[in-house]
């Protein structure tokens, strides 16, 4: 071999590494070139996704805890839900109560007596939603007032009667008071409605009502004969004729029943909502719990004079329809 062509194999080895070092730098650097590019490019997205997602995040509600919402629609009677709910005591007193409040609006709650039990006693004394828990079993157990109040004050349950706080309106002023009323008419003045209340009392009137099949018995007899003889002066005679007698008998089982009637009791009070409600309307019965604020005296009345017909003030705080099924 000549030295001419050693050279020019030495040569094209040379190029040759030359090509594949530049192939390795510019691959490497293609490489790396890339890499960065995703990397800017990833952190450039999530940068993006970060205020969606936190926007995102803001406009989702916060799921609420099942004992708020869906605990009572678990059980199929009152009775299983409030036992349950009883037990949530020994874990946590606000799920317990949670839940118990679900079992009164999910299910037709009317066990006042295991409302008033030991079990709930603390919870009824602290929580600032026990009045209205409360008036809302009464108004499902048939919204008798005034039967329910001893029950409560039995417990020292403070709820009271419109008649209590028309007779010591200092004594109650500032206290719950609950009441079965009537709307007799809804004044509005500056967004503030003013309700008229006719207390109501509630009785019952018994009836009788068939149950069973009736029977009737219908029957007619006749008698006839004749009768000859002398009748004195006018000699021979016949008498005939025929006598018919009907008979009628009807027996049937019945049943006493009694129907709930309401009567004004002759007391009367002004309501205030804190705005209009279309659903709290003229010619209804309602259970009420409300804030006795004290008397004010009538417009035919004069502010000095002591004898002046007064008119209680309440705030009102929630109400209730009456179930029309009275709950002994």
């Amino acid at each position: 071999m000549s030295v001419f062509q050693k050279m020019s194999k030495a040569a094209a080895r040379s190029g040759a590494a030359l090509l594949c070092a530049v192939a390795v730098v510019g691959c490497g650097s293609s490489r790396h070139t890339h890499t960065t590019v995703d990397e800017e490019a990833s952190k450039a997205m999530r940068a993006e996704e970060r205020p969606a997602r936190a926007a995102r995040a803001e406009a989702a509600p916060v799921p609420s805890r099942p004992e708020e919402k869906a605990f009572g629609a678990r059980y199929a009677t009152p009775a299983q839900c409030e036992v349950a709910a009883r037990k949530l005591l020994a874990t946590s007193r606000d799920d317990a109560w949670a839940a118990l409040k679900s079992c009164v609006e999910r299910t037709h709650f009317t066990l006042l007596n295991a409302l008033l039990s030991d079990a709930w006693y603390e919870e009824l004394r602290v929580r600032p939603d026990a009045a209205q828990v409360i008036a809302q079993v009464v108004a499902q157990r048939g919204g008798s007032v005034e039967g329910e109040l001893p029950l409560l004050h039995a417990r020292k349950v403070p709820i009271f009667g419109l008649s209590a706080a028309m007779a010591q309106p200092e004594m109650y002023k500032g206290r719950y008071l609950l009441l079965r009323a009537q709307v007799a008419d809804v004044r509005t003045e500056d967004d503030r409605p003013t309700v008229w209340l006719v207390e109501q009392g509630l009785g019952s009137v018994a009836r009788e009502q068939p149950v069973g099949y009736a029977t009737r018995k219908d029957s007619v007899k006749v008698h006839s004969g004749a009768v000859g003889g002398n009748v004195g002066l006018l000699g021979p005679s016949n008498l005939g004729g025929q006598i018919s007698t009907s008979e009628q008998e009807v027996s049937s089982s019945t049943l006493q029943r009694f129907d709930n009637v309401t009567d004004e009791t002759g007391r009367e009070a002004l309501g205030r909502l804190q705005k209009p409600d279309p659903f709290f309307a003229p010619g209804k019965d309602f259970v009420v719990l409300a804030r006795f604020d004290g008397l004010r005296v009538t417009s035919s009345g004069e502010e000095d004079d002591e004898d002046a017909p007064k008119l209680p003030v309440l705030t009102i705080v929630s109400y209730y329809a009456p179930h029309p099924l009275l709950v002994y």
